[in-house]
């Protein structure tokens, strides 16, 4: 047996990196939502969310006047506190649950993926939800943006490495 047969026979076969790390999945062809879609999700959303506050609000406002709080400021800011910590809530569990998306984005058939098209953990949904304060702060722009990138991705999605796609 010559040399070269001999080490071509016992030498590693060129395997890719992929492969070797397992790596292998074919990305999935994804089709991202647009904007008008994603602005038809937020309205549903954000009507969900009013008529929830509103509820919670109000057995919470009853909660505090029966108890003796009757100071306006102190219900004002209970109020904003409770409102903000029952958005976050609502997205981020929506988001990360199996539905991967809100009432809202349940309805026009879209979801949020991580940047593989994997469903996003709570942490990520956290991440994305509060991104979404940077978004609104800038005039706008984050979620204007989702109009002209390439992967209809707003300011907040690429913070939180997500994606919003058709189902």
């Amino acid at each position: 047996m010559r040399q070269a047969e001999f080490f071509s026979a016992v030498a590693p076969k060129k395997i890719s990196l992929r492969k070797a790390f397992g790596n292998n999945k074919r990305r999935k062809k994804m089709s991202y939502a647009g904007f008008w879609k994603r602005v038809a999700a937020a309205i549903i959303d954000g009507i969900i969310t009013m008529i929830g506050g509103f509820a919670i609000g109000l057995v919470f406002g009853i909660v505090m006047v029966a108890g003796g709080t009757d100071d306006p400021a102190v219900l004002e800011g209970m109020g904003n506190i409770l409102g903000i910590i029952l958005g976050w809530v609502y997205f981020a569990i929506m988001e990360s649950s199996s539905t991967q998306g809100t009432l809202g984005k349940m309805a026009l058939g879209i979801k949020v993926t991580d940047l593989e098209g994997s469903r996003v953990g709570f942490g990520k949904a956290t991440g994305r939800h509060f991104g979404k304060i940077i978004s609104a702060l800038i005039l706008l722009i984050g979620f204007i943006m989702v109009a002209f990138t390439q992967k209809k991705q707003g300011l907040h999605d690429m913070m939180a490495g997500c994606l919003v796609v058709n189902k």
